[in-house]
């Protein structure tokens, strides 16, 4: 916890400079809310303003994160009883974080940071399985018989892995699109957790027409359709693409608040 902690300081140090008494975090899938206690006691316990909205499906661990909040006096603590893809968000959001959350659930909280124009993005995704059960449906090709591609994932184990790896490269992507600059690095080492793999996001431009290409590229040579790219209307490419792709549009200065992506 501490080394991610050591990760994500320049983001949540960025946030609360840049808005010092309302900063909006949100931990999405918090679980028992161990990441945002330990992130409200080191950056927010004696800053002047700012809150941490933690989300959890289930209710008896929000109930029991809030009651631990009520004790510690962590008041800038905010809890609500939701599924990522359907809980109530801010309008505005600067950082958001989402630890191991399983499967689509860090599409949609990838989604829901895009879509309220997140400054910051954090996320250690886990069980990466739909598009692993996408690529179940097509079938290797023969020797010869055209684009050899899916024989990276003919067997179950290595579809479970490519499958991993490629939704993490899809997300990754997607935020690049969506003008983020990304960083992928190493959380953890692999003797203590297999799902290790961090995923960093500053948002610093518009959008970045030449990342959307890439990825509309990526989709069609891949044929998946992972759950981000579906909510966020992003559609594999039909046509070769001989333009070269825009330079990305810069975002609105420091002082002055992103438009919609």
């Amino acid at each position: 916890m501490n080394h991610l902690m050591g990760l994500m300081r320049p983001a949540v140090e960025d946030v609360l400079a840049r808005h010092p008494n309302n900063a909006v975090m949100v931990d999405a899938g918090s679980g028992n809310a161990y990441l945002g206690f330990v992130l409200y006691e080191l950056f927010l316990k004696n800053a002047p303003g700012g809150t941490l909205l933690s989300i959890e499906g289930r209710p008896d661990l929000t109930e029991r994160a809030k009651g631990r909040a009520e004790r510690l006096g962590f008041s800038r603590m905010q809890f609500q009883t939701a599924h990522i893809d359907t809980a109530q968000y801010p309008e505005r959001i600067h950082l958001l974080m989402a630890l191991h959350a399983c499967d689509t659930a860090t599409d949609d909280a990838l989604v829901a940071a895009i879509r309220h124009g997140a400054d910051h993005v954090a996320v250690v995704p886990c069980c990466q399985a739909e598009v692993a059960a996408q690529l179940k449906e097509k079938r290797p090709v023969a020797a010869g018989g055209g684009s050899s591609m899916s024989l990276l994932y003919s067997h179950a184990w290595h579809r479970r892995e490519f499958g991993s790896h490629l939704t993490n490269v899809v997300r990754a992507l997607t935020l690049e699109a969506f003008g983020y600059q990304v960083t992928v690095t190493e959380l953890t080492g692999w003797e203590h957790s297999l799902k290790n793999e961090l995923i960093l996001g500053r948002r610093v431009h518009r959008e970045n027409r030449r990342a959307r290409v890439q990825l509309e590229r990526l989709l069609a040579e891949t044929g998946v359709a992972p759950k981000l790219t579906r909510e966020l209307g992003v559609k594999p490419a039909t046509v070769s693409a001989s333009e070269e792709p825009e330079a990305p549009e810069p975002v609105a200065p420091e002082d002055s608040e992103p438009g919609p992506a």
